[in-house]
């Protein structure tokens, strides 16, 4: 049976809309942007509005869904319960899972450290937000409740201070915002990333922040950064003070504060202790980039670091070497290492659904409207409220002016449904107040329940009037919200925790390390190692180890500060200090070059120079008998490079390198058994370092070649003058018997 085809119809013409199809898999023309609209579009906006960015009341959905759980489940008065409990409850208002909601549970514990104002008290491992290690616990092993700040994010909820909305399935009602009585936005770090926005609140001290806030409604001009310092987070350190850019952060919500770790010094230890570091890194990133730092030998004066953390708090030391500068050194771990970091600051908070980044006095203003709206609508349902109660209590007081007027008219009724209409008619009071009379008892039908009544309308129409005034007036609403955040001030003010740095001690220290002077011995061996060993040391060491084959050929004293060239076979050299090579003594092979320097493969060192400055020259002999003399500073460079390309030419093999502070006599050496006596003065000096230089050695036959080159000692040759040609090139001459060492026999 063959297979029906289908039929299937696009539009070549993407400006089409009207795409006709005529049966399922049809391929459909689109217009891009349409696609983005109908199907991107959505999720950005359920990320930004519902997930990512938070409200004015300074939480995110996730947030505030699981503290209004546990305010349901009355965990704000009482002991702890299983955070496994707490989750699960949870899931009744948050759909996206039992880890989530665990994490975000575990980021406003106490325990966690990330909130400089944490709204969950946690009993058990909730890991440290410091550490990235220190992972939580499962929610089965631990226990949390309500933090007593929590009162003032409750506060008031029941009195239609909030909107309230269907949860996902349309089962429970949530609140659309907390009644906050404080500016919880900006009492604690938050960060989130939505589509196409971020958003990075830094915290602030609960008592300046509530102090900026009054201030600001008793004074709308109000300069914010006469109340509000700097931000304040939850793991101390050094608030580095930047006027200007705090008070482009307070205008525009954008900014960076930098945040300097602290420490102490234990002279007894000869350590350092850091024992708060900035909110932006953790423990595990700060050891790791400094043990970087020693294996690239930029710090020197570091033993051995360790985390030492405890249920104490964080601790880091770092061992110090003897005779280490515990202040310069933190100076340049401050300029290297995440012990000094940036906080990026982006205040992008959802107001009325709308997202926006704004400055700290935008948000406050914000708020104050939030808080007058919430404290209005709290004023309106208590006024109601007694309003309802005064019209029942009016009612009450018609019928006990004829308590046995009432009585008779109930006695007399005889259908209990008819009880209500008849009251009604006969006192002239609503239905309402009808039904609240019913509904006394008859041991209230006394003279002391009746004279507690008629002075409760007095009360409450004394009560209602105060509303009816403080509604009308906006001054007074203001007082409310002044006194509720001077209240919150006495409560909850632990001062600051991150210490403010006006002045910043060797802000323009250099990076790198002071090296230390002292005389030392360099032995270099034939295969490319290299030993150090203190001058000082010399004296008591033995015979020089070495690997067996191999043998000195080079032993230089110099200091601990001089500069190392090492020429390789691939005509590159490689930059280093004589302090790079560790201090060792004779039994030990020393540092094998290639490896220590991190050569290419097959890679060889062929000549190692060790200088103090960058003067006089390098002599490079090739087999083809050309000689280059290159100036020192052809491989000094500005930047602090490693490595450079081209160090020597490759148009012919290398016969033999020498370093010379000063022109110097030196001999070269051909295969045929010929010298050369050169001074190198007779040879112009070259900035270009691959230079091919100028024939030095006149080679007689096409086998020959040049075949080393060493500097000239007086006295080498009996008769110098035959090896010192007046001019260049010269075929030099061959060795007399004197010269060989040789005696004539008759």
């Amino acid at each position: 049976m063959a297979k029906k085809k289908k039929s299937v119809t696009a539009e070549n013409d993407f400006n089409n809309e009207n795409v006709h199809i005529e049966d399922a898999g049809t391929v459909k023309s689109e217009i891009i942007t349409d696609t983005l609209t109908k199907n991107f579009m959505p999720y950005a906006m359920s990320v930004i509005l519902s997930r990512a960015i938070p409200e004015i009341d300074g939480l995110k959905p996730s947030h505030r869904k699981l503290l209004y759980t546990m305010f349901n489940m009355g965990l704000l008065k009482g002991g702890t319960i299983k955070s496994a409990n707490i989750v699960g409850r949870t899931m009744q208002l948050n759909p996206h899972g039992d880890a989530s909601i665990y994490e975000t549970m575990v980021r406003l514990s106490r325990g966690n450290e990330t909130l400089l104002y944490p709204y969950v008290e946690s009993k058990g491992n909730f890991g440290k937000a410091y550490s990235k290690n220190m992972m939580y616990a499962a929610s089965r092993y631990t226990e949390a409740k309500l933090a007593p700040i929590c009162r003032e994010l409750f506060d008031d909820i029941d009195k239609d201070t909030v909107d309230f909305v269907d949860n996902y399935d349309n089962t429970m009602k949530e609140p659309r915002l907390l009644p906050v009585t404080f500016p919880t936005v900006l009492c604690n770090v938050t960060t989130g990333i939505a589509v196409g926005m971020v958003s990075s609140i830094a915290s602030f001290n609960i008592k300046e922040l509530c102090e900026t806030t009054i201030a600001l409604i008793k004074n709308p001009d109000h300069s914010i950064s006469d109340t509000l310092i700097a931000p304040d987070f939850v793991g101390g350190g050094y608030v580095i003070y930047d006027a200007d850019e705090l008070e482009k952060i307070y205008s525009t919500g954008k900014g960076s504060v930098r945040v300097r770790s602290k420490y102490a010094y234990d002279k007894s230890y000869n350590c350092i202790d850091i024992t708060e570091i900035p909110p932006t890194t953790t423990s595990e990133a700060i050891i790791d980039k400094i043990i970087e730092l020693v294996k690239a030998n930029k710090i020197k004066e570091i033993s051995d670091i360790r985390d030492e953390t405890d249920l104490k708090g964080l601790k880091i030391t770092i061992d110090l070497k003897r005779g280490a500068d515990p202040d310069a050194l933190m100076s340049r771990l401050y300029k290297l290492t995440p012990l000094e970091d940036s906080f990026s600051c982006n205040f992008n908070v959802l107001i009325n659904g709308a997202p926006g980044v704004r400055g700290v006095r935008e948000i406050l203003d914000k708020w104050i409207e939030f808080r007058l709206d919430c404290v209005t609508r709290r004023v309106n349902f208590s006024l109601s409220k007694k309003r309802r109660q005064l019209h029942l209590l009016k009612g009450l007081s018609k019928i006990l002016l004829d308590i046995d007027k009432a009585i008779k008219i109930i006695r007399e009724t005889e259908s209990e449904s008819e009880v209500i209409p008849n009251l009604m008619i006969g006192f002239g009071i609503d239905e309402i107040q009808a039904e609240y009379v019913a509904e006394i008892k008859l041991r209230h039908l006394n003279r002391e329940y009746i004279l507690k009544r008629i002075k409760d309308i007095e009360n409450l129409e004394n009560e209602i009037a105060d509303l009816e005034n403080t509604l009308s007036s906006k001054t007074k609403m203001k007082k409310i919200i002044i006194s509720e955040l001077q209240e919150v001030i006495e409560r909850y003010d632990t001062g600051r925790r991150s210490e403010i740095l006006y002045e910043v001690p060797d802000d323009n220290v250099e990076t790198e390390p002071e090296i230390a002077d002292y005389p030392v011995t360099v032995f270099i061996s034939e295969e490319g190692y290299v030993k150090k060993i203190r001058t000082a040391n010399l004296r008591m060491s033995g015979e020089q180890k070495v690997k067996e084959g191999d043998r000195i050929i080079s032993t230089v004293e110099c200091s601990n500060r001089d500069n190392v060239l090492v020429f390789t076979n691939k005509q590159q050299v490689y930059k280093a200090k004589v302090d790079d090579f560790q201090d060792t003594k004779a039994s030990v092979l020393g540092e094998y070059v290639p490896s220590k320097l991190n050569m290419e493969d097959r890679e060889e060192a062929v000549c190692i120079v060790v200088f103090s400055e960058y003067r006089g020259y390098m002599i490079f002999m090739f087999e083809n008998g050309k000689i280059a003399k290159v100036d020192m500073q052809a491989y000094e460079t500005k930047t602090n490079r490693k490595k450079l390309i081209n160090a020597y030419s490759d148009k012919s093999s290398l016969a033999g390198v020498l370093y010379i502070p000063e022109d110097t006599d030196i001999v070269i050496c051909g295969s045929g058994g010929r010298k050369l006596l050169v001074n190198t003065a007779s040879v112009l000096p070259k900035s270009t370092k691959n230079t091919q230089g100028v024939q030095a050695m006149t080679l007689k036959k096409k086998s020959d070649k040049v075949v080393s080159l060493h500097l000239y000692k007086r006295g080498e040759f009996e008769k110098e003058w035959r090896y010192r040609p007046k001019n260049l090139p010269a075929a030099g001459a061959l060795p007399s018997a004197g010269d060989l060492g040789e005696q004539l026999t008759f």
